[in-house]
């Protein structure tokens, strides 16, 4: 059996890190033939140097010198491309599968690529399908091709639903931990520190998801990319934060079953499980001990408190366009709490502004094409960052 050749779009982030390490654990089953990178030249350079892709991408024609510079000899035949275009070649370089692992808005354009040139997507950039999950849905249908779910909820419904007729399906269950504020009180909340918004209590994540779990809206995201990735209505897709984060999610059936993928948090599962698709990679994990995990708790998210759950549901049932609004204004909002630009309860209210805006003046838009997505978006952050401004000087 020939390897599988991997195509990793953020592979200098977490997930593309991971993904790395394990293909690094089966040299003889996967072979790395393209990466794309942002600015982190130095790791860049410490990949390529380890798994010799053929392409490469880097964010700036600065960046380009500097991996050039480090890599040496070692640059000799090597194909490095600059910014989105570098992005997209590597997304379609001839491969059996992309990971598609970059964050936020700019991995769009690179996944869509991936898709209409044919190739298998295993997807952990979840702004693709919040951002245009209606266009993705038809230009994978177009192409024949596969999208795999590398967030851990995602790939544990993707398991759940294994061999199951999709017709007998009730509604999907998405677990959440409840973040680092699951207990605060609003005001607290509020007044978080970006320290203590940080300090997620089991998972180890980038700054930008980290800071949309404290908020809940990493699960509204979810919510919208299980609508996509399932085809399944917004109502039939709930949410039950379980603090253990053991229970991944689960997925319901009409004569009242419900199944359930439990494991201990590591991003490396879900990982594997898109790598070796249909089969499944021998891990050298720790086995899940239900004796030490001892009680496993259930509870209903509190919209109250985390507001930007429901803003998630509100999107949804507003336009096709409406997810990528709030996706650009939170990204917009959480970036300026990391600045300390803003209050930790400074996001919800920018979220809700632009959402406002949105489904004032164009409730229930349809969306035809990447240039919608991209001017909805555009203009999103525009009065994100007028928003912002406001706050600042307030």
């Amino acid at each position: 059996m020939s390897a599988r050749r991997l195509a990793i779009l953020g592979s200098t982030g977490s997930v593309g890190e991971q993904t790395l390490a394990v293909a690094a654990d089966f040299p003889d089953r996967f072979r790395v033939v393209a990466l794309g990178a942002g600015r982190n030249v130095e790791k860049l350079a410490e990949q390529v140097r380890r798994f010799r892709p053929e392409r490469v991408s880097i964010a700036s024609e600065a960046g380009e010198r500097e991996l050039r510079e480090r890599l040496g000899d070692a640059a000799d035949g090597l194909e490095i491309g600059i910014g989105s275009t570098g992005l997209e070649a590597v997304a379609t370089h001839p491969a059996d599968l992309v990971m598609a692992a970059l964050v936020g808005a700019v991995g769009l354009g690179p996944t869509l690529a991936a898709v209409r040139a044919g190739r298998d997507v295993a997807l952990a950039n979840k702004e693709v399908l919040v951002m245009a999950g209606a266009l993705v849905r038809r230009e994978v249908a177009a192409r024949g091709t596969t999208l795999l779910p590398v967030d851990s909820e995602h790939n544990a419904i993707f398991q759940a639903l294994a061999g199951q007729r999709r017709q007998d399906v009730k509604r999907l269950l998405l677990t959440a931990s409840g973040g680092p504020f699951r207990t605060w009180p609003a005001e607290r909340i509020a007044g978080a520190s970006k320290a203590e918004a940080l300090n997620h209590p089991n998972w180890e994540m980038g700054a930008k998801i980290t800071i949309d779990s404290a908020s809940l809206m990493n699960k509204g995201l979810e919510v919208i990319e299980a609508r996509w990735l399932f085809d399944m209505p917004p109502e039939r897709v709930d949410v039950v934060v379980h603090p253990q984060s053991i229970v991944h999610s689960l997925v319901e059936f009409v004569d009242g079953s419900v199944l359930a993928q439990l494991g201990l948090p590591d991003m490396r599962v879900p990982i594997a499980v898109c790598l070796a698709h249909p089969e499944r990679l021998p891990l050298d994990l720790p086995s899940l001990d239900l004796v030490e995990c001892a009680r496993l708790d259930f509870e209903a998210p509190d919209r109250e408190r985390f507001p930007c759950l429901g803003l998630a549901y509100r999107a949804l049932a507003g336009s096709e366009m409406a997810p990528a609004v709030l996706n650009a204004a939170n990204e917009v909002a959480v970036q300026a709490f990391l600045d300390e630009r803003i209050g930790f309860g400074g996001i919800p209210e920018v979220n809700r502004a632009v959402l406002d805006a949105h489904l004032t003046d164009r409730a229930g838009d349809k969306l035809e094409g990447l240039d919608d997505v991209l001017d909805a978006d555009a203009s999103a952050r525009e009065l994100a960052r007028n928003l912002v401004q406001q706050q600042e000087s307030a």
